[in-house]
Formats: C-alpha cells, sequence, structure tokens
C-alpha cells in the first residue's frame, strides 16, 4: 500500500526554540534549503526519558527525526505509521499490533518488531526514566510472531494506544542504542523518521538532512536548519529581515503586522495548547477562599481581546471544545466583588492582601508574560499582592518534578490527544509528577477513572471532576491558545492542531 506523507505525517505535541548563534545569515533560502526560527531549545536527543521528553514543545523536533508509534495528521486524527494496526481483544486482556515492514533506521538497518517490543519494554522500566512509566508498565510480556506483536494487560487503561501519538510514544533503535549506549545516542542519534540529524550545536542551531528512504515519502526539503531563538523580538527579526523562512509563537500584533508585508504569509488556528496557572497547596492557596478569589477577579475575555487581539478563546476547565470531555456547562464567573468579599470573609483587603509568588516564563508563548502582569494588576485591585518571577521553561519542569513551584505558576499545556487523562488528569492527580496540586479529595475522585472500561461512564466521571475543582478553584484555566505561524510566500506551511510545526510536511510554494 501506497503510503502518502502529506496525509500520515501528523505527529502530536505542541511548539519549540533558545538563543541562535554561530550561525551565518541567509538572505534567502537556497533551492531545496529552509530555515526555521524555534522558540525554545532541545535539552536531548532521548525523547523517551527525562523531563524534556514531556516537554510538548519540543515534540516537533523529535518528530522530525523518529516516528512516533502511532501518528496523527494535522486534524488530529490517528493513522497508521510504524504501526498499521493496533487494538485490544474483546475482554481487554491482551493487546495486538502488527508492525509496518520494509522501514530503515536513518544507519540503513532494518526496523524490526523487536525495536518495538524493546522499546516499550525499555518504557515500562522505571529504571529508565521515562516520566510516562505508569502508563507504559500497564502492559507486557510481549510476544512476536512475524510482523504481528501482542502483550499481556497487566492493568487496562484506556488511553494506552493514545499515548502511542503523545509524550515519550516513540521507537528507539534496539541494536544501535545497545552498541552506543545512552552518551553514543545523545552524540549521534538516528531513527525512521523524515530528517536524519546532520549537526546539532546546543543552544545554537539543529541541521537536519532528508531521509531518501522514509517510509512515507522523502521530505520536500533537502536541508533544513533550526534555528534555537528563544525571545520573541529576536524571531521577529529572522522573519522579517529573510534569515528564516518560517517562525512561529510571536506577538499578535506582529503577526497582524508581518503578514501585511510583501512576501510573507501566515497561519493562525486554535490548537490543543491552553494558558493556565497552576496552584500549589500551600500558603496562601490552602485558603479556599484566596483561590476563589484570584479565579473570580480574572476577566479572561478581556485579556483575549487586548493582549491576543482576540486570538484564541476563554476556558473555564482545563478541557477544549476539542477535547473529549469538554463541558460547556462548566462556568467561573468574573466577579471582582465577590472576589473581595471572599478575600474579606479570610482578614483580607487591598489595604492588607493576601500574598504570594507567581512563577512565569517570558517569551515563551506569546504574551505569556504580559498575561500575568495583566492578571496580577486584576489580583491587586481586588486584595491580592503576587509578586512575577520570571524564569525559562526547563526551570519549570524541574520545579514541577520537585512540587517546588510557587503557590502560582503560568504554564502551557499541551493535550493533542484529547483525552481528559492526558489533561485534567495528569495536570491534577496527586500522585501525577505534572501535578502541582496534590490532595486526597481530589485524588480518590481521580483515581478510580484511570482504569474504568466503560467509555461514557469514564467520561462522565471526568466532567464530573471538572465540576469539582471549578468549584474548589483547584486551578485557573485561562485560554485556548490560537498559534500564530509566519512564513515566506515561497513556503507552503501545513498547520498542525497539536501546535507542532513539522519541516516535513512543508513544501516549496
Amino acid at each position: 500500500m501506497k503510503i502518502n506523507r502529506r496525509e500520515l505525517l501528523g505527529y502530536s505535541a505542541a511548539a519549540l526554540g533558545v538563543a541562535a548563534v554561530g550561525l551565518p545569515k541567509m538572505a534567502k533560502a537556497a533551492a531545496g534549503e529552509l530555515t526555521i526560527a524555534y522558540n525554545v531549545n532541545l535539552p536531548s536527543w532521548d525523547p523517551t526519558t527525562g523531563p524534556s521528553a514531556v516537554n510538548p514543545t519540543i515534540q516537533g523536533l523529535y518528530q522530525s527525526v523518529f516516528d512516533q508509534i502511532i501518528p496523527q495528521k494535522p486534524d488530529l486524527s490517528f493513522a497508521p505509521g510504524l504501526l498499521t494496526e493496533w487494538g485490544w481483544n474483546d475482554d481487554r486482556t491482551k493487546v495486538t499490533m502488527t508492525v509496518r515492514e520494509g522501514v530503515k533506521w536513518h544507519d540503513g538497518s532494518p526496523f524490526t518488531p523487536e525495536d518495538v517490543v524493546w522499546s516499550l519494554q525499555r518504557a515500562g522500566d522505571e529504571k529508565t526514566g521515562n516520566p510516562i512509566q505508569f502508563v507504559w508498565k500497564n502492559v507486557n510480556n510481549f510476544k512476536i510472531d512475524g510482523n504481528k506483536i501482542t502483550g499481556d494487560v497487566v492493568q487496562f487503561d484506556p488511553v494506552y494506544f493514545k499515548w502511542m501519538s503523545f509524550l515519550t510514544g516513540y521507537i528507539l533503535p534496539k541494536a544501535y542504542y545497545e552498541k552506543v549506549g545512552a552518551e553514543g545516542f545523545e552524540k549521534a542519534p538516528i531513527g525512521t523518521g523524515p530528517y536524519m540529524v546532520e549537526k546539532f550545536e546546543r543552544n545554537a542551531f539543529l541541521r537536519l538532512k532528508a531521509n531518501p528512504n522514509y517510509w512515507g515519502g522523502k521530505p520536500a526539503f533537502e536541508n533544513v536548519t533550526i534555528k534555537f531563538v528563544t525571545d520573541a523580538a529576536s524571531r521577529v527579526a529572522e522573519i522579517e529581515s529573510g534569515s528564516s523562512q518560517v517562525t512561529l509563537e510571536i506577538p499578535y500584533e506582529e503577526y497582524d503586522r508581518l503578514i501585511a508585508k510583501d512576501g510573507l504569509a501566515g497561519s493562525i488556528k486554535n490548537v490543543s495548547d491552553i494558558g493556565m496557572i497552576f496552584f500549589n497547596n500551600k500558603d496562601a492557596m490552602l485558603d479556599k477562599n484566596v483561590r476563589q478569589a484570584a479565579v473570580m477577579a480574572v476577566d479572561k475575555e478581556l485579556l483575549v481581546k487586548r493582549l491576543l487581539r482576540g486570538y484564541g478563546q476563554p476556558i473555564d476547565t482545563l478541557e477544549t471544545p476539542e477535547y473529549a470531555a469538554y463541558d460547556p456547562s462548566i462556568k467561573v464567573e468574573h466577579n471582582p466583588e465577590k472576589a473581595k468579599e471572599l478575600l474579606a470573609a479570610s482578614g483580607y483587603s487591598t489595604k492588607k492582601p493576601a500574598k504570594f509568588t507567581i512563577q512565569t516564563t517570558k517569551g515563551f508563548k506569546p504574551k505569556d508574560y504580559e498575561m500575568v502582569q495583566a492578571i496580577v494588576g486584576m489580583w491587586r485591585k481586588v486584595g491580592i499582592e503576587a509578586e512575577i518571577e520570571v524564569y525559562e521553561i526547563a526551570k519549570h519542569y524541574e520545579l514541577r518534578a520537585a512540587h517546588k513551584l510557587a503557590p502560582a505558576a503560568f504554564y502551557n499545556w499541551g493535550n493533542s490527544i484529547g483525552d481528559p487523562t492526558t489533561s485534567t488528569g495528569f495536570a491534577m492527580f496527586g500522585p501525577s509528577p505534572h501535578s502541582s496540586w496534590k490532595t486526597d479529595d481530589l485524588d480518590a475522585k481521580i483515581g478510580p477513572l484511570w482504569g474504568e472500561k466503560d467509555e461514557a461512564k469514564r467520561i462522565a466521571g471526568w466532567k464530573a471532576v471538572d465540576k469539582y475543582i471549578a468549584e474548589q478553584a483547584y486551578v485557573l484555566p485561562l485560554i485556548q491558545y490560537a498559534q500564530p505561524i509566519v512564513h515566506s510566500k515561497k513556503v507552503n506551511v501545513v498547520q498542525h492542531i497539536s501546535g507542532a510545526l513539522l519541516p516535513a510536511l512543508m513544501t516549496p510554494a
């Protein structure tokens, strides 16, 4: 069967980049050359271990070199990839998978079912450091028969196969990895993906070369240079000067200005990312009145209208309209007067404010810092004094994994598979390494849903959890992001709703 690359090379994640140095400026792209200014750096080449593995914003980099086990199309629908078929038996005690034949690793060696089994077993082994190990451990005792794989279900997880399209859902080369080890793999990574790593300078750039043997068809651009440019103004300069042909995650006013210029075009769509403020169960946030006041004081409509120029939409839960457990009936009112009353009941006022720190990135997402500034201003009017602390996104992951975030911390949460377990579940369940709020009452409501086999009951359960979280104000959902991409009119860009910017989906105009 002939697989169309444009149809099947959807992937799951978010957006990307850090500081651009050491690269010559190019006034215009040579034939077959593409330069992209990304918004976050790449810390590690193993997409299955460590904090970077669960960073949605760098998955597009990984997906350019490695194939996810089950890819997603740009509209987030699932498609055949390294697995051509997958599923459960009737009583959900076994999984079955069919492995694509004829695929080669970047070093020319054949991709095999053994690579799939080794990768899944490695992911499920707590000693390897996979941050989603608690999902992958739920299936073991794999058996191979030709290109067919079966596995025994240890504990039923309704989203096991969906995770194959999401964070850490990648296949690594068994023989090569065992030969070179973790350190050797970092120096010379190989995958089965559309691009091969030609050169990588940490904190500077990544040079990719098209994989001529790619099972989905060779990408249109022979060479791709990805500059790591964490500063939004610098990304604007990159695209405006012609040094880069594509960039993303720039301020919306700059997006509007740039797409009006000769030679430039743009694409902006609501993606699966949301902006939110984690609350940590410590200090002032232990007071329900403070939490509820902090939520009620924020005018989300105003944030979208004034700061984001109308792009994106306000949300009241951690689910967007595209997610399986979205419930439009769950509303949190904007009511500054009620916020003042709640704070007064706990002894706070504008003269004697509740005080805490809020952490945020600056320039990582469009208007992230400015949004937090505006929120702090709204809080000040009702009796909350918050001090802003700026950090890099890598620091957020470090602090969150150690449960050391400030009482409030801004973050963008990506959930390209749209399941409530990968939004509300991992963000709010205490035992999850990705949560900030950790209390027994919420864990008791979430816990039974992980293994619920009745799909309708499972989704209804998550909706009930979302309602409870909103009532208790355990988190502050803000907006569903619209992702701005600006590009040269000489490049066609296919926008992926996951937020991943994928050079394999780009073609010369």
